[in-house]
């Protein structure tokens, strides 16, 4: 665990060293960081000394079992109790014997050693699988959530009682305060984890009964946090569809607005990004993301925030390009803008774990009480100024 928690520090570190250097932290961060490696340090040199002191003193014992064997043999050989052949004999055998002996407790000591990490493989290993058919037997794309409770294996409830329909031809959005679920409702749509009670379904089939990768082929899915390769910018598109043409990459790079600054690039859409697209800006990342969605094409689609780190100029471009891109689809939108909100077919609001209203959004301006409430922030906030 020291090993672990040393690894997750100086990863972290190198992740945010510009958060640590912009608000003076580095020091007292370093510090921190010191004591693991010095409690790394001195748990290395217990465990050494521990195994240490196993193989030798059983080293020693072995040693003296073969003098043992010599010091008995030669009494019983001088009480003429043993010949000589006999003694040598024995000593023979015991010196064959010890040698393995010896390389089977060094051998132990590495077995021991490798025990915490056995244990960490296990977690891993002891994990449910995820099973089902590989057969499809959905009639349409509706996604009803079924009175769909959740809770992680940390114990922790995350959905209550979720219940609504997300239609095939429509835009539902999910919105409501941060931490009321949003992001897990979609994850559960495409089973990316199974639920604790209650069913969903997609167009009548219970997806907890599909295989996970035969049901994220019905998904297109775009996240807020974009994940990219260290590749070029058309084999990170392609991932939408793995057998695609370089036409067809280009085709939906170009419906999200991908061509201006891959135009820019020394290559082109051939041009290496870095590590999870460290060369391109999050705007440009985001769109390479949206143009997987428009390559792989699928009738639901998920988007989390997607315009999110868009300009304005691009966010219009790429609305655009979405409407065109959801036509006759299921869409299950989480949004944190209002205006995103207000062309959807349906609202959902989530607050703490449950559907606290539903309908469109012209009657919860009417009826409801948490989304008036939203818009009203939101209004305020967009007249907000320096």
């Amino acid at each position: 665990m020291a090993n672990v928690a040393l690894e997750s520090g100086v990863q972290e570190c190198i992740e945010s060293l510009q958060d640590l250097k912009a608000n003076n932290a580095e020091e007292n961060y370093l510090k921190r960081l010191g004591k693991k490696i010095d409690y790394v340090e001195k748990r290395h040199i217990i465990t050494e000394l521990g195994t240490a002191l196993f193989v030798v003193s059983s080293t020693l014992i072995l040693k003296f079992g073969i003098a043992t064997v010599a010091l008995v043999g030669s009494a019983l050989l001088i009480h003429g109790e043993i010949d000589i052949p006999l003694f040598f004999m024995f000593l023979l055998v015991a010196s064959r014997l010890y040698a393995p002996l010896e390389g089977a407790l060094q051998n132990l000591a590495a077995v021991i050693s490798t025990k915490t990490n056995i244990n960490r493989m296990n977690e891993i290993l002891d994990q449910p699988i995820q099973t089902g058919t590989d057969r499809l037997t959905n009639t349409g794309y509706d996604i009803v959530f079924d009175h769909v409770g959740f809770a992680y294996n940390t114990g922790e409830t995350v959905l209550k009682d979720v219940s609504f329909t997300a239609k095939q031809g429509e835009v539902t959005a999910l919105v409501g305060p941060s931490g009321g679920g949003k992001t897990t409702v979609s994850r559960l749509a495409a089973r990316f984890w199974d639920i604790s009670k209650g069913k969903i379904t997609v167009g009548g089939m219970d997806i907890s009964k599909i295989d996970p990768e035969t049901l994220l082929s019905l998904y297109s899915i775009v996240f807020q946090d974009v994940t990219l390769f260290n590749n070029t910018i058309m084999e990170n598109i392609r991932i939408g569809r793995k057998n695609a043409t370089d036409e067809e990459v280009i085709a939906a790079a170009r419906l999200a607005n991908c061509e201006e600054f891959a135009a820019k690039l020394p290559d082109g859409y051939h041009s290496m990004i870095g590590e999870n697209g460290c060369e391109l800006s999050g705007g440009e990342r985001q769109r390479i993301s949206i143009a997987r969605a428009f390559l792989k094409n699928s009738p639901i689609i998920l988007l989390d925030e997607a315009t999110a780190s868009l300009d304005v100029e691009n966010e219009t471009l790429i609305q655009a390009a979405l409407s065109r891109l959801i036509k006759d689809k299921t869409v299950l939108v989480i949004a944190h803008r209002m205006r995103t909100v207000s062309g959807a077919d349906k609202v959902v609001v989530l607050s703490d774990g449950s559907v606290a209203e539903q309908g469109t959004p012209e009657k919860l301006m009417n009826t409801g009480r948490i989304y008036p409430h939203m818009v009203k922030l939101q209004m305020i906030s967009r007249d907000w100024g320096i």
